[in-house]
């Protein structure tokens, strides 16, 4: 394989191991919640000029705000350029941002770079669903040349 080859092969598999991963995370970080009482939460980020950040964890019970229980998570993950598994502990909080960047990642790396993007994400913990909403900014630019 050329190194092109060996690049893309090495970054599926990593691509590959951080999905799996994400699964048994995604259980941990709904068992927490529900254990809290957390019907839904909602997950905002922002970023552009090769930054990007999650802005905001919001949690609910119903209609109301709640704060997220101090649980703390075993989350799984993969380094870049590996595929074996770290286990480490984190608080709620820090496990579902992890999670909704992984998500990001994996639905549209490169989100934060040049014009980047911005959105939510709606985590149902009855359903055990993450949803994303995206929204990609780019330049346009419009050209017109008459000669009269």
């Amino acid at each position: 394989m050329n190194d092109t080859d060996t690049v893309m092969s090495n970054y599926e598999r990593n691509r590959q191991a951080r999905a799996k991963l994400s699964e048994g995370n995604k259980g941990a970080v709904f068992d927490a919640l529900a254990a809290g009482n957390i019907t839904h939460v909602q997950v905002e980020f922002n970023g552009e000029g090769d930054q990007g950040q999650i802005e905001s964890v919001i949690a609910f019970r119903g209609e109301d705000r709640s704060e997220l229980p101090q649980a703390t998570i075993r989350e799984h993950n993969v380094s870049w350029g590996s595929v074996e598994p770290v286990a480490t502990e984190s608080t709620l909080e820090s496990a579902i941002e992890t999670l909704c960047y992984d998500y990001l990642e994996e639905a549209h790396g490169g989100w934060e770079n040049n014009d980047g993007a911005y959105g939510e994400f709606h985590l149902d913990v009855a359903k055990r669903t993450v949803e994303l909403e995206f929204n990609g900014r780019f330049t346009d630019t419009f050209t017109s040349n008459h000669t009269f």
